[in-house]
């Protein structure tokens, strides 16, 4: 199939979602053993700001000048990034920044002049510190955990900031008595748990559910509060680098990004599917935080072809090729990921602890780093039955996880994988079975390759334009299914959607609904709609730049609104997330249609089936699950303070916790299930159900109900259209 394509030098991408760049205290991996104080950029680190400046300046959808205006909402950003509950920085700090830095910060970037993040955030880390070490030695004083008319502002987001030491410390009280409070309420939970277990040990389902330390509420805050010291210890420039540039990029639109070398690994993972390390998946011990242990082993990756890496192995160490070793007991496991990625052909050595096993009993691998294929990640198909009036009805189901595409093999010439392969193959396999119909599940799919959804869309629609694209200066092309009319399928189709499929999903579910291809079923999508530029030839790391903005083929954007579906399903995400809720999010707008002809008749007979629909989900156990899960839910992200009174806030725990138990239990009930006896035993099964699933491989996890309701759901709608088409 030819495709009209866009000029570009760079690979296109949709998928702004594939990596979240969460804003946290993810210091990157050294071993400094004291907290840094004086960090430069390297040259790398001074070019790619001035790279990604310049970028940003003249080659963004948004064609806004990086002027002083510009430059003092990115300082802004910048110190909202550092200090997102505005409790670390003094307002007369903020007001000396404003003035030092406002006007100048963009125009310091585009020159490669760094000096004023990496002073910010040297006095960012010290406030850090200063905040550690006093809830350290508050710690050590008697707390009031009964502080009736006293209550702690959570949401502080838009909050001023505190103009004396002194307020800011009475805010840090405040906080050191809920988190006190949350940590007592929570071991009385989990004692009251390994109580239940101890008394019906077929609640851990032959999981080991090994509670945490033994230790008090003060001897976990200390330890956490300890171990968070010792993290600033690793802060380097790759740190600052990223909170800068990242700050930059937020303030024209949510999905411009800039990634460190280390978390470009992972966008490149997302993205193609494969990743350069060991191939081993890690996480948490359970009931000891301070070990990180192997979970599951890649078959075909290095670890697994030099058969000295065991699935529970401790890593309790890492070296480069070369250096010594570093001690990471007590690391997060997400700096333990930076430190054994890395290469292709690159040697890394960890130190493991087989469970059980003393210290002198620890090991050294050295392993040679290789390009892992995620074979199980891709595009899954399978079949559901339903039965309807005494006879059997099977549909196919398709699950795309993102619309992944290895563009660098295929530039390189070498072989690649891709969804719309993976995804035509699926559609063979399923039409060969006679299948009634078939469903794609786009469900959390964050999208991916402008150039697969459009292959994609031409495998199962006759021909026309798919999506239209516009850039900053007016200019529209239009992505074309120019194939001649060839389809793999032409049977009934539905697609699921939900709040979490963005970019490319919504220009899948958008073209199949304005072509009345199929039905789209689930709930409103994130609202993504713009195109990136994937940098990956920059000084350091590598970036997404919005250049570009979709147009469904009738005209509109899928841009903060979305698609919105035929038949509307629970959102189980409650509009927690999604551009609608994103700051600089790029507006919603409108272009002329582009000359279709819609191939079905879908409208028609949607009020029938969202009254039929509506019918079933009434009745449906899950579903009504959902619903009360969702209401349960709402409630405390409503809050936005928390009582410091212990008693009130374990009364209002125990109620939230009542209602889920009451949910959980009359789902069992309708399916036949034993009702939980009380909140402890419930918690149990919970955790063993986390726990073997976390053992298995993803494509070998069985569909959770409340996830397979959305399925069969769907297959009704699907079986409802063609009888409704039929008579």
């Amino acid at each position: 199939m030819k495709l009209q394509m866009i000029a570009c030098a760079v690979a296109i991408a949709t998928g702004g979602l594939f990596f979240s760049h969460t804003i946290n205290e993810a210091f990157a991996a050294t071993e400094a053993p004291i907290v840094s104080t004086m960090i430069s950029p390297s040259q790398e680190q001074a070019l790619v700001a001035r790279q990604l400046a310049t970028l940003v300046d003249r080659q963004h959808y948004l064609n806004m000048r990086l002027d002083a205006t510009t430059s003092k909402r990115i300082l802004e950003m910048y110190l909202d990034s550092l200090d997102p509950d505005h409790s670390l920085f003094l307002n007369a700090e903020v007001e000396e920044y404003k003035t030092k830095y406002a006007s100048t910060f963009g125009s310091s970037l585009k020159a490669g002049n760094l000096t004023g993040p990496f002073a910010i955030h040297a006095q960012y880390r010290e406030r850090l510190k200063q905040f550690y070490e006093f809830m350290l030695i508050e710690l050590q004083k008697p707390q009031n955990l009964q502080q009736k008319d006293a209550y702690l502002e959570i949401d502080r987001e838009k909050a001023a900031y505190f103009r004396t030491t002194a307020e800011q410390q009475a805010h840090w009280r405040s906080m050191l008595v809920s988190q006190l409070i949350n940590l007592t309420i929570s071991k009385e939970e989990e004692q009251a748990k390994q109580k239940a277990l101890k008394a019906n040990p077929a609640l851990a389902n032959g999981q080991d559910l090994t509670g945490p330390e033994d230790l008090t509420p003060v001897q976990t805050l200390t330890k956490r509060y300890t171990r968070q010291l010792e993290r600033m210890g690793r802060v380097k420039s790759d740190d600052v680098l990223d909170k800068t540039l990242n700050a930059m990029l937020a303030t024209y639109d949510p999905h411009s990004n800039y990634y460190p070398p280390i978390d470009a690994m992972e966008l490149n993972r997302q993205t193609t599917l494969q990743l350069e390390g060991i191939g081993v998946s890690i996480r948490p011990e359970r009931g000891n935080e301070d070990y990180t242990k192997i979970e599951t082993i890649v078959e075909g990756g290095p670890a697994s072809k030099s058969g000295q890496v065991k699935s529970g192995d401790r890593i309790i160490g890492v070296a480069q090729d070369g250096d010594k070793m570093v001690d990471v007991i007590g690391w997060p496991s997400s700096e333990i990921v930076g430190l054994i990625r890395g290469k292709r052909g690159t040697k890394v050595t960890v130190r493991l602890l087989a469970t059980g096993a003393s210290m002198s009993q620890a090991r050294n691998v050295s392993l040679v780093r290789d390009i892992i294929q995620e074979e199980d990640a891709g595009v899954r198909s399978r079949t559901v039955e339903i039965t309807r009036d005494g006879k059997k009805h099977v549909f196919g189901v398709i699950e795309i996880p993102s619309f992944y595409f290895d563009y660098r093999s295929r530039r390189a010439g070498t072989e690649y994988r891709s969804v719309s392969e993976d995804t035509a193959k699926a559609l063979e396999s399923l039409k060969a079975k006679n299948v009634d119909g078939i469903l794609i599940d786009l469900r959390n799919d964050p999208g991916g390759s402008l150039e697969e959804v459009a292959r994609m869309l031409g495998q199962v629609i006759k021909s026309g334009p798919v999506v239209q694209i516009r850039d900053g200066n007016g200019n529209v092309n239009v992505f074309e299914d120019t194939d001649g009319g060839q389809q793999i399928y032409a049977g009934p189709m539905a697609v699921i959607v939900n709040l979490a499929s963005a970019s490319a999903s919504e220009i899948y579910s958008a073209a199949i609904q304005d072509y009345e291809r199929g039905i789209i079923i689930g709930s409103t999508t994130t609202g993504k709609g713009t195109a990136q530029v994937q940098l990956d030839s920059l000084a350091h790391g590598q970036a997404t730049l919005t250049q570009r903005k979709f147009y469904r083929v009738t005209g509109g954007s899928t841009q903060n609104r979305g698609v919105i579906p035929d038949i509307k399903l629970v959102d189980i995400y409650n509009e927690e997330f999604g551009e609608r809720k994103a700051k600089n999010a790029l507006k919603w707008d409108t272009i002329p249609t582009a000359p279709f002809k819609r191939e079905g008749f879908i409208q028609p007979y949607v009020t029938k089936l969202a009254q039929f629909s509506a019918k079933r989900v009434e009745k449906d156990s899950q579903f009504k699950y959902l619903e009360a899960r969702k209401a349960i839910t709402k409630k405390t992200s409503d809050q936005k303070t928390v009582v410091l009174d212990i008693d009130q806030r374990r009364a209002e725990l125990v109620d939230l916790e009542k209602q889920t138990l009451a949910a959980e239990n009359q789902r069992r009930l309708v399916t036949g299930q034993a009702p939980y006896a009380n909140w402890e035993s419930y918690q149990a099964s919970i955790d063993a159900l986390i726990e073997s699933r976390a053992k298995m491989k993803a494509h070998l996890r069985p569909a959770l109900p409340e996830d397979e309701t959305f399925i069969t759901e769907a297959a009704n709608v699907l079986l409802d259209y063609s009888q409704l088409q039929s008579r």
